[in-house]
């Protein structure tokens, strides 16, 4: 195809994505049934984890609980059964430790069958300036927060590639999107991690495996715990997020095969700023937001969780 041809078929198909996109802002798409899926949750013994369980397991899926807290994990799986879930299974895992996602997906796999949603939800923070924080803490970050993402993906990605269909759900945060003080390693895990799942979804079209979708979602600090402490500068604009409603905009984003979700709104404007703005520029628009400071007041999770 000739240089002509190629630039008028870039010219309309790009046009009509735009206006698609329109419509679907006016429209909402229909949502997809998850009943009989079979979704898998890292990091379910707790917060955002938990309560995507409950509610992927009140449409109908089977759940698949990843934790490394025994006790936080049976807490899930009591309260999803309560909440009408038939079909749940639980699992001790270290997601930091590669062998062991392995060995216990292989179980997962003979035990409950082809995982056709994983959603890598499982992550820590240190909250410390980066000369504070301790190396093996570091490691671990990048281990939770993004290799594990590698090895659940070779794990699971091979069967859904078969039968192209499935679901790959990353939660990342604001922090993979722009840097921020005290965050060092953990901005650099979860832009890892947006970057991933970026890739994997550029291969699974490349390989016109259209049924694998991806979703990537990257909300501001959410009121489970994890940052504890952090306070928002200006609340209704910025506002510290409510862990229901997360997980709402998170299975109606899975639903929809939206693959792009940041939370709050106003996180998509910021972020085109970011894209051409000068760097003075967009640190004037962080300070005035209260992000440079933000983990001033950091404590996080006690140490017992």
């Amino acid at each position: 195809m000739n240089f002509f041809l190629e630039t008028l078929k870039l010219i309309v198909l790009f046009v009509y994505y735009l206006l698609e996109s329109l419509v679907f802002l006016v429209v909402p798409v229909r949502k997809k049934n998850v009943s009989g899926e079979i979704v898998l949750i890292t990091g379910a013994g707790s917060g955002i984890g938990r309560l995507l369980a409950i509610k992927f397991a009140s449409l109908g899926a089977t759940v698949v609980l990843w934790d490394i807290n025994q006790e936080g994990l049976n807490y899930t799986v009591r309260v999803a059964r309560e909440n009408g879930a038939g079909r749940v299974h639980s699992y001790i895992c270290d997601c930091s430790k590669r062998q062991d996602i392995y060995r216990v997906a292989d179980q997962v796999k003979k035990e409950v069958g082809d995982v056709s949603i994983l959603i890598n939800n499982a992550g820590v923070v240190i909250g410390k300036r980066f000369l504070d924080s301790p190396d093996s803490l570091v490691e671990k970050t990048m281990e939770v927060n993004t290799m594990a993402h590698f090895w659940t993906y070779k794990a699971f990605v091979p069967a859904m590639i078969a039968a192209n269909h499935g679901h790959l759900v990353s939660i990342a945060s604001c922090a993979g999107l722009c840097g921020g003080s005290q965050l060092s390693d953990y901005c650099a895990s979860k832009f890892a991690a947006v970057g991933f799942a970026e890739s994997i979804d550029m291969e699974m079209r490349t390989l016109r495996k259209t049924g694998v979708k991806t979703t990537i979602v990257c909300p501001f600090v959410i009121n489970t715990g994890m940052f504890d402490g952090i306070k928002s500068k200006w609340p209704h604009v910025l506002p510290i997020l409510d862990p229901e409603y997360v997980a709402e905009r998170i299975i109606s984003a899975v639903r929809q095969n939206q693959e792009m979700l940041f939370i709050p709104r106003i996180v998509y404007v910021l972020y085109a700023l970011k894209s051409f703005l000068p760097v003075k520029a967009t640190v004037l628009l962080l300070d005035y937001f209260g992000v440079l400071d933000v983990m001033n007041t950091f404590k996080g999770r006690p140490k017992k969780e």
